[in-house]
């Protein structure tokens, strides 16, 4: 319950507005002097100040001053009388909430107090979400509250003092590499280079010369000599991001690099000694790729020494507020023009909650920094969010309602199981190694569950 703090030299009037907001669910309180106001405000706990302008030894002005000093977080409501507009309109310079005109009605004050406790309430949330994610909830820029997310820091913080090499696996947009850089900065090679390459955005040629560099005139093009992401790495980390795209070849190559700590850049004959705390991620599971033959397993264990699983946002939803009230601060300086938006709707948050994130942490920033650029007032709701966003959470809501019991529970999970793969298959073309890759099951594995249920495989479809 909201306490507000009546001021007003009058003797029955803060008596009478006592009452009417006491039958609004308020609880009240009433000084009949400014020096009175503050000696309540030192003992109990205020929430706003609805204060009388002309009052004689301090008027409204003066008692504002001292609790805008003293009190910053209290909304103040300024009541005056057309004769001393001029002054309520210095009181909103001063920081005043706003001012109301006497004589007034008794809804226009209720509403005009609403909206005040209303902006404070969201105003104290967002300073309390920012203290969150400045200090308990955060490990350099990772975010999290969640059991998963404290297990993770805790891994960091024991694992980013050694040098072993360490294999990073879990969904595109859950911040692999914002964890790498993480176990970087908190190692001891955190003054060397940090040096980042995705294996899945170069052809095979271009990606061997982008690792092991290259010598001058080694291929058409090669007008000088270039040092590669290796040799660049040395004495600091090197992080390989979707390693599991590496081709076998390259694989073959990376794996001489490890064991011998020396690489030949493409053209050259020259062995050059480099040394580097590698950092490995990947969207894939790379023990399903080493059984079906994709992935050397030789590879896999020098790269496993220390394995660091992300958890996907579906499986620390409460880490959403955090992460939006982030996400908020980073984007709203960036708008210089309006109302700047503070916080959020609950209605928007709940469909937040609710969505499955398949794009995870990074779905969720893109959707914020939207939300952000697009409000017009002080709270995001979700007309913010897109279109066809709202329409997923929709269609996930709907459908997450249709589950039912189907027989025994494990006869419900078996239909349900098949339901998957038959819907995975078809997304995909009926390329069964791409429904694969998906399901996280390999092709030998999915093969296995096709039979299980007997599922009809159709051809390939022409248009995937």
């Amino acid at each position: 319950m909201s306490k507000i703090l009546i001021v007003d030299d009058e003797k029955n009037f803060p008596l009478i507005l006592s009452t009417v907001l006491e039958d609004e669910g308020f609880s009240a309180a009433a000084a009949r002097s400014g020096k009175a106001a503050l000696e309540i405000l030192g003992s109990e706990n205020i929430d706003l100040v609805l204060t009388d302008m002309k009052m004689p030894e301090m008027d409204g002005i003066k008692l504002l001053d001292n609790i805008k000093e003293n009190y910053p977080d209290i909304p103040v409501i300024v009541m005056t009388a057309h004769g001393t507009v001029e002054k309520a309109v210095e009181a909103m310079q001063k920081g005043a909430f706003t001012y109301i005109l006497k004589p007034f009605g008794n809804q226009a004050l209720i509403e005009h107090i609403k909206h005040a406790l209303s902006h404070s309430e969201i105003i104290r949330e967002n300073i309390e979400l920012k203290n969150f994610v400045k200090t308990r909830f955060k490990f350099d820029n990772i975010i999290g509250k969640s059991k998963p997310m404290l297990e993770l820091f805790d891994t960091i913080t024991k694992i980013a003092p050694t040098s072993a090499n360490i294999l990073i696996e879990g969904e595109s947009g859950t911040g692999k590499e914002l964890v790498a850089k993480s176990i970087h900065a908190n190692s001891i090679h955190n003054d060397k280079s940090f040096i980042a390459i995705n294996c899945s955005a170069l052809a095979e040629s271009l990606l061997e010369s982008e690792l092991f560099g290259h010598e001058k005139g080694s291929f058409t093009g090669a007008i000088s000599q270039k040092k590669g992401k290796i040799e660049l790495a040395h004495g600091g980390t090197l992080f390989l991001d979707e390693i599991g795209e590496l081709s076998l070849n390259l694989q073959v190559k990376f794996l001489r690099v490890l064991q011998e700590k020396t690489i030949e850049r493409v053209g050259g004959n020259k062995s050059i000694p480099v040394n580097f705390r590698l950092i490995a991620a990947t969207n894939k599971k790379l023990k399903n790729e080493v059984n079906e033959s994709r992935f050397r397993e030789d590879l896999f264990f020098r790269l496993n020494v220390v394995h660091v699983t992300l958890p996907p946002l579906r499986k620390r939803k409460e880490d959403i507020k955090l992460l939006c009230a982030h996400f908020l601060e980073k984007y709203k300086n960036e708008r210089n023009d309006g109302v700047i938006p503070e916080n959020f709707s609950q209605s928007c948050m709940e469909v937040l909650y609710n969505y499955y994130w398949p794009g995870n942490v990074r779905e969720l920033e893109n959707i914020i920094e939207r939300a952000v650029i697009l409000s017009s007032g002080e709270i995001i709701t979700e007309k913010n969010l897109p279109e066809d966003f709202l329409k997923n959470a929709e269609n996930k809501k709907n459908n997450s309602s249709k589950l039912e019991l189907r027989g025994t529970l494990q006869e419900t999970l078996a239909e349900i199981e098949k339901e998957i793969i038959e819907e995975t298959l078809r997304k995909t073309g009926y390329i069964q190694t791409k429904a694969a890759d998906l399901l996280g099951i390999g092709k030998s594995g999915l093969n296995q569950k096709i039979k299980k249920y007997n599922i009809e495989v159709q051809k390939k479809s022409s248009n995937f």
